[in-house]
């Protein structure tokens, strides 16, 4: 049952506002969900206007009447049952297998019932099925399947696809695809989940390479090589021929005799699950939301690792605001979360830095990418001691904005000289840096470290050569005359997060270098570890703590958490606190309370004091298919994610400003 409504800023809880009319409000359903996003994905997407679009449109089914989840027109059609021409069912994520036969098979029946339909899809939004309908030899209407539904303004799916057809992925289609890709490939390869990750990264770097490279699309398959084992051979040699020209280009992440492992048939399904996307042009969070979903739910955090959500990495990296002059460092980098994050936010810098120089259009393009080439060849910096992380991330980097970064396979922990040559380069460290595992000078360091390091008293460091280059790998005890911690000669074992604070602020430019650094709420208040507290206000300035919401990062790990911002001291302030001096100075502090979800990572919205979700209305872009003399962007109403992060962010910038 739905309920009309004003367009207003409220609507009724456990409700979700209908994209097309932006006015019914639908009971908040997991099947709903998943209609809502394949709406979104028919208007950005596809380019079908919303005027060719009815949700649960009635349709005449025998003596019965049933109503279609969603049926499409061509433009100009009235809006009759006998003029359908795509209808799409939606199901729950949850759907077994029983279930989508059924489902199918309802989808099927509404078609039968629709004379000139001539497409329909079915799906569950982690599986996709999609149907043509034609008239056979002997004048028998029947379906067959296809990769996709045609563009809009198209009559029929092209069979090879030029990249013109290709359109960037809009809302959380990629995440679907990818997801659907994922599954499929480790039900129907029979491996493990993270054997089947690694088979889609192979997969998703054919596809980068085909619109980097390719002169016309060779990542394809038609619908009639879909049912031929002749066409699907000749898929897999296209696909050959791109994967060797992946690992010529990308020789750091793919071994030479390293080849694509999947059937025929699996390998056929995934290329017509991603085809007509344009990875290359879809918008970076996306790309980068449907990437890290996948990898995040492949690499647990049994070594302590925590992927940090995006909405957080974006509030640190804005609180730091790392410019095109600055050293980016992540030295437990993960899936890359933060140097993407702060890539992007650096290209972007630029882009407006360029936009403003009053240059022609031409020039400015050309400036554009020379100064983003040289930041992206020397800028960014990640270390990560999980070999499979540092493949996932050089993926990352590499589906946005053609960046691959310095990344290393190296434990940060590990004492300088053990660091490789091109590693103590990018890091800016010289002799006397390394002799003394600290960055001494101006000039030497990083100028910017955003990072999350792994947590835990169950993977303690306990290795002698690397804890005795840390203060912080000592036994220290409190001195109750001085009143101070003091530092002794005995080693002891430590929880990685406590000597990664170490590292990262030694690490640092002296002077200039500023750190933004997630860390479990123990080391701020347990009294035990006072002596963190105390190297840390002689070592550095505070310039910030947040104390996270205990729901950040579930649904997979329940930590209490904060942010710790701090810039390194020079010699001269290390001096000045090492005389016992005090320098009385503010620091920024804040709570963050909403981090637009709850602990089963469900999405929570804004809701005013009688308990309604508030909406408002957003301006999104429609895919680039659209004719030039058409809309390129239209408005809808939705739903206010509940998220304090960036309010935090732009606070703590303000502030600073003013110091």
């Amino acid at each position: 049952m739905a309920l009309q409504v004003d367009k207003a800023s409220v609507i009724q809880p456990e409700t979700i506002l209908d994209f097309i009319d932006g006015v019914t409000q639908r009971r908040d359903t997991p099947e709903e969900r998943v209609r809502q996003e394949i709406l979104k994905s028919l208007v950005r997407e596809y380019g079908y206007k919303k005027e060719q679009i009815e949700v649960e449109f009635s349709i005449k089914f025998g003596s019965n009447r049933k109503a279609v989840d969603i049926a499409i027109w061509l433009p100009g059609q009235a809006h009759t049952q006998e003029s359908v021409f795509i209808i799409v069912e939606c199901k729950d994520p949850k759907t077994k297998s029983r279930g989508k036969k059924d489902g199918v098979d309802q989808m099927l029946s509404y078609a039968a019932a629709c004379a000139n339909v001539a497409y329909g899809m079915w799906t569950n939004g982690d599986e996709l099925l999609t149907y043509r309908f034609v008239v056979d030899e002997a004048g028998k209407r029947v379906h067959e399947a296809v990769a996709d539904l045609p563009l809009a303004g198209a009559q029929s799916s092209v069979d090879a696809p030029s990249f013109e057809d290709l359109r960037p992925a809009a809302s959380d289609s990629l995440l679907y695809a990818f997801r659907r890709c994922h599954n499929y490939i480790a039900g129907n390869q029979g491996i493990q989940k993270s054997d089947a990750f690694l088979e889609l990264l192979k997969i998703i770097f054919c596809k980068i390479q085909d619109e980097r490279d390719s002169p016309t699309p060779t990542f394809y398959i038609t619908p009639t090589e879909r049912h031929d084992a002749k066409g699907k051979a000749l898929c897999r040699k296209r696909l050959t021929r791109l994967f060797d020209a992946v690992k010529g280009s990308y020789e750091s992440i793919f071994k030479s005799d390293e080849r694509i492992e999947l059937t025929d048939d699996v390998l056929a399904y995934i290329v017509g699950q991603l085809q007509m996307f344009s990875l290359l042009e879809s918008d970076v969070d996306i790309k980068g939301h449907a990437y890290e979903t996948i990898v995040g739910s492949n690499l647990r955090g049994d070594k302590g690792q925590f992927f940090t959500p995006r909405n957080m990495c974006s509030m640190m990296v804005r609180m730091v605001d790392p410019s095109e002059e600055d050293y980016i460092l992540d030295p437990a980098m993960g899936t890359c979360g933060f140097l993407v994050t702060a890539m992007n936010y650096v290209i972007e810098k630029i882009g407006e830095s360029v936009d403003a120089s009053g240059r022609s259009e031409a020039a400015k393009q050309q400036v554009r990418e020379s100064r983003k080439k040289g930041f992206l060849a020397k800028h960014i910096v990640g270390i990560d001691f999980d070999p499979i992380l540092v493949r996932a991330s050089k993926m990352n980097m590499v589906m946005n904005n053609d960046g691959t970064g310095q990344l290393f396979h190296t434990n940060s922990l590990e004492p300088f000289s053990a660091f490789s040559p091109e590693l103590r380069k990018a890091l800016r460290l010289d002799s006397k840096d390394v002799k003394s595992n600290s960055a001494l000078a101006e000039g030497h360091g990083v100028t910017a470290i955003v990072t999350n390091p792994p947590f835990g008293s169950k993977i303690p460091i306990e290795d002698p050569a690397i804890l005795s280059m840390f203060d912080f790998g000592h036994s220290w005890s409190y001195d109750e005359a001085e009143m101070e911690w003091v530092m002794e000669d005995k080693l002891v074992s430590r929880p990685p997060e406590i000597l990664f604070i170490e590292r990262c602020v030694k690490l640092l430019e002296p002077g200039k270098g500023v750190a933004a650094i997630v860390i479990p709420n123990g080391i701020l208040g347990n009294p035990g570890l006072g002596f963190v507290r105390q190297w840390l206000f002689r070592k550095t300035r505070i310039l910030a703590s947040v104390d996270m919401h205990p729901d950040t990062f579930q649904p997979n790990v329940g930590v209490q958490t904060s942010v710790l911002m701090v810039r390194r001291l020079d010699a001269q302030e290390e001096a000045w606190f090492a005389s016992g001096s005090i320098l009385d100075y503010q620091i920024f502090m804040a709570i963050c309370d909403h981090v637009g979800h709850d602990k089963r990572g469900v999405t929570t919205y804004v809701r005013d004091d009688d308990g309604y979700p508030i909406v408002r209305e957003q301006t999104t872009a429609v895919t680039g298919i659209v004719a030039s003399d058409e809309e390129s962007e239209h408005a809808s109403m939705e739903r206010v994610v509940d998220d304090d992060t960036m309010k935090i962010a732009e606070a703590f910038v303000e502030w600073r400003r003013d110091q």
